[in-house]
């Protein structure tokens, strides 16, 4: 039957081509702006570690007291850390794994006479920094706890930056150049830029085209004077200068995630908090009570409105073009419907059930939704090649045309087609045959 009821809704399509090819434009367009806002949506909102994100952590420590907090919520400690209350939680080490970090900046000098020094982006971290967000190795590993505590001269590089300097061999033990001093690479990152780039939201702001190229031990980096390259904010003028004066100060710009397996360790590292800031308070240097958070991932990328709010309405914008088409399309297949009814009143009196009607009916609706998700597919590679125009190349560079969105593309088409077509499908099948013939 379903061959059948194919047949009549092609014969029916082709007999008002007007009337069908407004109504898979209508479909074609509201689907292709929902898939491409979609694509956009998915791919910024999306876990960037999904394996692991409930067990990495993001501690705040309030180091600014009530006349730091600058608008919003009064109560909300600070997204970054000072120097001093980074390197406390790193010694006192309450977590499975952690680490502190800043962007950095150097510059690199290549091994080949007559080459201009290269300037990279990086950070400086410590050694469980790998482990903890399972960066993958195409050569060697991060380094060790020794080399964190001796502050070896050993670095991680990229793999686009090994392509430079060493040809895309394998370099682990080569020496690189950073900033006027020799680097010894333990290890080469395979391919590694997450997006959002999530273990260091507040200075990247979750989204960033360049790829990090260096990572060197964070001691070492403040050993040799490596100067923050990131986003640096004070309550107060630091007394000292240079960046000797900014590790002393109470200015925040060092990020920091803790790895914590369980909720018993959630709750332990919680009462640490607490713990540290009341001492901090008996020693005098805070005078409010504590007041820290600690949110898992998930909850402070969501804290940090990492989705650009932009992507949001466009989405909103989209969805609700796609219900104008809807409705446009529910009046024009009412109107083609019922246009039948003389055909509907004959086959009703020939014996035809309702049934009959509703399917044959919801099996045209179907054909319509069809014709327009393959118009849809189309569109979308159109609109997801084409959102740079409208969005940073940071973010449209995200949205990918995959076998997924074909998919639910097609899926969306037929599935709205089919519940746009519900109400005329019902009209048609309630006419009564006699009223037809009579007018007939």
């Amino acid at each position: 039957m379903l061959a059948y009821y194919l047949e009549l809704a092609l014969r029916s399509l082709k007999r008002s081509p007007g009337l069908t090819a407004l109504m898979v434009l209508a479909i074609g367009f509201g689907v292709a702006a929902s898939m491409t806002t979609w694509s956009v949506f998915r791919a910024v909102s999306g876990d960037p570690i999904p394996w692991k994100s409930s067990q990495l952590f993001v501690p705040q420590i309030d180091a600014w007291g009530p006349k730091g907090h600058r608008g919003g919520d009064d109560n909300e400690p600070q997204d970054a850390m000072n120097y001093t209350d980074a390197m406390a939680l790193m010694r006192d080490h309450r977590a499975k794994r952690q680490s502190a970090m800043y962007q950095i900046s150097p510059s690199v000098v290549p091994a080949q006479a007559g080459k201009h020094p290269l300037n990279v982006g990086g950070h400086a971290v410590y050694s469980e920094f790998f482990p903890m967000l399972d960066a993958p190795f195409l050569y060697g590993s991060g380094w060790d706890a020794q080399d964190d505590a001796q502050r070896a001269a050993v670095v991680v590089i990229s793999s686009k930056l090994n392509e430079k300097l060493f040809g895309a061999v394998n370099s682990v033990g080569k020496t690189v150049n950073i900033e006027g001093k020799d680097y010894r690479v333990s290890g080469v990152l395979d391919n590694w830029n997450p997006q959002p780039r999530f273990y260091d939201v507040v200075n990247t702001g979750g989204f960033s085209e360049q790829v990090e190229d260096v990572f060197i031990p964070f001691e070492r980096a403040i050993a040799v004077g490596i100067p923050n390259d990131g986003n640096t904010n004070c309550s107060e003028t630091p007394k000292e200068s240079g960046f000797v004066g900014l590790q002393q100060s109470s200015c925040i710009w060092i990020a920091y995630m803790a790895e914590l397996e369980d909720a018993a360790s959630v709750t332990a590292y919680r009462q640490y908090l607490d713990g540290y800031a009341r001492a901090q308070q008996t020693a005098g240097r805070f005078t409010w009570a504590p007041n820290n958070k600690l949110r898992d991932l998930p909850a402070f990328l969501d804290h940090e409105q990492v989705v650009p709010s932009d992507t949001k309405v466009s989405l909103l914008v989209a969805l609700g073009l796609l219900l104008v088409c809807l409705v446009n399309t529910v009046g024009l297949l009412l109107a083609k419907f019922l246009r039948r009814s003389g055909e509907i009143g004959v086959r009703r009196a020939l014996g035809a059930p309702r049934k009959a009607i509703y399917l044959q009916f919801l099996t045209e609706a179907g054909v319509v939704g069809l014709t327009g998700g393959v118009l849809g597919l189309l569109l979308t590679g159109v609109g997801v090649a084409s959102v740079g125009m409208v969005l940073p190349k940071s973010i449209s560079d995200l949205a990918r045309l995959d076998l997924s969105l074909l998919v639910v593309t097609l899926v969306v088409a037929v599935l709205a087609t089919l519940l746009a077509g519900l109400y005329p499908t019902f009209r048609a099948s309630r006419v009564q045959p006699a009223w037809q013939l009579k007018s007939n």
